[in-house]
């Protein structure tokens, strides 16, 4: 015990003894879901049955866990009365342009196709619909796992940006086992979580984040459809393909794992900085407990 109660430390053990348990049996939800629906996590169904049961354990996890320190959800940087604020569509518009000028970019360097259509008509409506909610459960799955109940408790023993640098450093590691995770994959999720991070210290929760998050994904995997941190997605409206060296394209990870956008995501951390000046995160003082 600390002067504030039980330390971080002993805190993150317990979550992580809640959270363990939760996970497996997701993962067991999940295999009986896609067998039942004849589908797998590359298509909105299957995709929404994966994400959805995962949220489903972090979120009860995490509820475990403010129950027992009394707080709310919120506290962790997710309140529901600011869900899709204004910042969150802000982010969202910042983070698909930004994804739409790097595709740009590569285009003009030749390592990019736009391709021809796959989609026609209705289909792209529909397809676009579909896939929004599974790729914004994915965000808000990834995200808040990794910058919810973690990095505030971690903020509270070590303070916000050693927690900061913790959190991403798991985040890029956790990423190298993705398909076309031993090239640049890593080192561009941890830049991307850093430059988040940001985000969230001048925000003071999560919902402009997700919306950078969410949108990425959406317009990789559906609008543009090209590989997301090595995942494919199927029905998208372009078949678009990469052809260049990969350090360029990214290669099988999909284009954030390239130099552009290393130096996008860095660009990214600079401008959030000067744009959000005030420090906001955490909403609750998280003294530290040692």
């Amino acid at each position: 015990m600390g002067p504030n109660g039980l330390r971080a430390g002993w805190r993150l053990l317990i979550f992580f003894a809640i959270l363990v348990p939760l996970g497996i049996g997701a993962g067991r939800i999940i295999d009986l879901l896609l067998s039942k629906l004849q589908a797998d996590m590359y298509t909105p169904l299957g995709g929404l049955a994966v994400m959805g049961t995962l949220v489903i354990a972090l979120l009860l996890a995490s509820n475990i866990m403010a129950r027992i320190e009394r707080r709310r959800i919120s506290d962790f940087g997710l309140p529901w009365r600011r869900a899709f604020c204004r910042q969150f569509w802000q982010g969202a518009a910042i983070s698909f342009s930004s994804l739409t000028a790097l595709l740009f970019v590569l285009w003009l360097a030749g390592a990019f196709s736009f391709g021809s259509p796959a989609l026609h008509g209705a289909d792209i409506w529909k397809y676009g619909a579909l896939w929004t909610l599974p790729l914004f459960l994915s965000a808000l799955f990834e995200d808040f796992l990794y910058r919810g109940y973690l990095l505030f408790t971690l903020t509270s023993g070590i303070g916000f940006w050693p927690a900061a640098l913790v959190t991403s450093l798991l985040m890029g590691g956790a990423h190298y086992f993705n398909p076309g995770g031993h090239g640049l994959g890593p080192l561009a999720a941890f830049l991307y979580c850093l430059a988040t991070c940001v985000v969230i210290r001048r925000t003071g929760d999560l919902w402009m984040a997700l919306g950078i998050h969410a949108e990425w994904s959406w317009g990789e995997v559906f609008f543009y459809g090209v590989p997301s941190s090595g995942l494919p997605g199927q029905e998208h409206p372009l078949n678009a393909s990469f052809h260049g060296p990969t350090w360029l394209t990214g290669g099988a990870f999909g284009p954030e794992a390239s130099w552009p956008s290393l130096a996008l995501l860095i660009i990214w951390g600079i401008f959030f900085s000067v744009w959000l000046q005030e420090v906001k995160y955490p909403r609750v003082i998280a003294t530290l407990q040692g």
